[in-house]
């Protein structure tokens, strides 16, 4: 079935979206600049100042979301139908694993490479998949099982590539391990938060906007009164985040969420690609290796091949069949010729 224009924009905007939090994050750790008190130049190493940003950027959903209801209310026929009433604080044990997981990731963010920041966040599938067994008495199948264990090897080729390429860049090897690490916790972390937002929150229809919707901050801010590009990346991410989200959501309401996936795995493609391009990191084919070791245990998982297999056992039947009425019409015109 063809995509419609709006599933077609749902789809640009998450890719587009999901690709620019990354890297304006990345962008912003980049920099450097002074502190306050006349303090020396030092990089911008703000992960939680980052991950509040980036928490305005989805509290904005919820604005949105109601300035929608406010408006279709005025019209004559409403269209847009309200969720049945809920407790507001089903939303709370996701949203502390939220802020901690996002929290722990965008310090790792500033220990390693944004690609393999991205490409490490697929090991989320293992962790959500044991514990959807664990919690939701769900039974994995064996192709769930078979693409858990293809992810385990690829975050250890994942892995390898990092402590090859550590060598000549700005991030020290014990930086790089701690980072892979912090951000596979933090998968643990984002492993809970959805198996409770399938167990409370999912089971009630809530609306895709409503759903998204102690550090030194202050040398922070000196560093962004001397360095104002800061906060363009800081904009860039609040407001990718918020696109990103809701784009997320739709897209597994609207599409699937298969779809969500292969479009989850095209943003570390961009998000690597454009690293690449800018000079944030050098190539190392380990990674590539690495990438598409996580891309087939992410797809084995979703169920990405039994499409595939159905195509090909259709393309079988049909030429077994085809076969077959050969050889009925060769006998018939056998017998025929004989008589």
């Amino acid at each position: 079935m063809a995509w419609s224009r709006y599933q077609l924009g749902l789809a640009a905007l998450m890719l587009l979206t999901g690709s620019i939090n990354t890297l304006a994050a990345k962008w912003a750790d980049n920099f450097s600049a002074p502190g306050c008190r006349g303090s020396e130049e030092h990089g911008f190493q703000h992960p939680f100042l980052q991950a509040v940003g980036m928490f305005l950027g989805e509290f904005s959903c919820l604005g949105v979301f109601y300035l929608l209801v406010w408006r279709d209310r005025r019209r004559p026929e409403p269209s847009t139908a309200l969720a049945q009433p809920f407790n507001p604080l089903l939303f709370l044990p996701p949203a502390l694993c939220d802020m901690t997981g996002t929290s722990i990731m965008y310090v790792a963010l500033n220990m390693t490479s944004a690609s393999s920041f991205q490409m490490l966040r697929g090991s989320v599938v293992i962790f959500t998949g044991l514990l959807s067994v664990a919690f939701l008495g769900r039974k994995l199948e064996l192709s769930q099982w078979l693409g858990i264990l293809v992810t385990v090897v690829g975050l250890v080729v994942v892995g390898l590539a990092d402590l090859h390429s550590s060598h000549g860049q700005r991030h020290k090897l014990s930086d790089v391990i701690t980072g892979d690490l912090l951000i596979i916790m933090a998968q643990v972390v984002v492993a809970i938060q959805m198996v409770l937002e399938e167990k409370f929150v999912y089971k009630h229809d809530v609306h895709p906007l409503r759903a998204v919707g102690t550090e030194d901050a202050l040398d922070a801010f000196c560093q962004i009164g001397h360095q104002p590009l800061i906060v363009l990346a800081l904009l860039g991410n609040i407001g990718s985040i918020a696109f990103f989200n809701f784009a997320g959501i739709s897209v597994t309401k609207e599409i699937s969420a298969t779809t969500r996936m292969v479009l989850d795995s095209l943003r570390t493609l961009v998000i690597w690609a454009v690293s690449l391009a800018v000079g944030w990191e050098t190539f190392h084919g380990l990674e590539v290796l690495g990438f598409g070791v996580l891309l087939t245990g992410a797809a084995l998982y979703n169920g990405l091949h039994r499409p595939l297999l159905a195509r090909l056992r259709r393309r079988g039947d049909e030429s077994s069949g085809a076969e077959r009425e050969g050889l009925l019409h060769g006998d018939s015109t056998a017998i025929n010729s004989d008589s």
